[in-house]
């Protein structure tokens, strides 16, 4: 990690789990996640903020991961993408298999943690919704149409099931 005297320790947690690392101050927390935790599913694209195939979730709120330092992450709580499903398919995953909604991937960990997001939040969204809702996640395979279709089949699969969580 390079000079350990220009580490900061850091504690939060991370899918539901506490962490405590040392980190260089100026390490990204993308970087944090992939290099120091092992967590290979949230994707560096553009280190830009522009792209979201980094998008997280940070205290509950969407959070761009290649635009934060992992310092400004202590004592937060982290959710990333390997904390949905655990496993099984979640109504949205299994949307998104089914309706083509996933082509190459690589945008797809941002693209489920901002539809998780939006269906916490709104259980019965407009196709208008879920295309705002997902603006900050640049897709260059899909053309969203079939991500727009998948997002509102899950909400239909949650919605007739009586069950509004996305995640198991």
């Amino acid at each position: 990690m390079g000079d350990r005297a220009t580490a900061h320790k850091i504690e939060l947690t991370v899918n539901g789990e506490r962490v405590e690392r040392p980190v260089l101050a100026r390490q990204l927390l993308v970087h944090f996640i992939r290099d120091e935790l092992g967590m290979k599913g949230t994707h560096i694209g553009c280190d830009t903020g522009h792209c979201g195939a980094c998008t997280v979730l940070l205290d509950g709120r969407l959070t761009k991961s290649c635009m934060m330092l992992a310092v400004q992450a202590d004592g937060c709580e982290l959710e990333t993408v390997e904390s949905i499903g655990g496993g099984d398919l979640t109504p949205l995953q299994q949307a998104l298999h089914e309706e083509y909604g996933v082509q190459c991937g690589y945008c797809t960990p941002g693209i489920l943690a901002s539809a998780q997001f939006l269906l916490e939040r709104n259980p019965d969204p407009t196709s208008d919704e879920i295309r705002r809702a997902l603006k900050g996640n640049i897709c260059r395979c899909t053309g969203y149409e079939n991500i727009v279709r998948a997002v509102e089949r899950a909400a239909k699969a949650l919605n007739g099931a009586g069950d509004r969580a996305v995640a198991s």
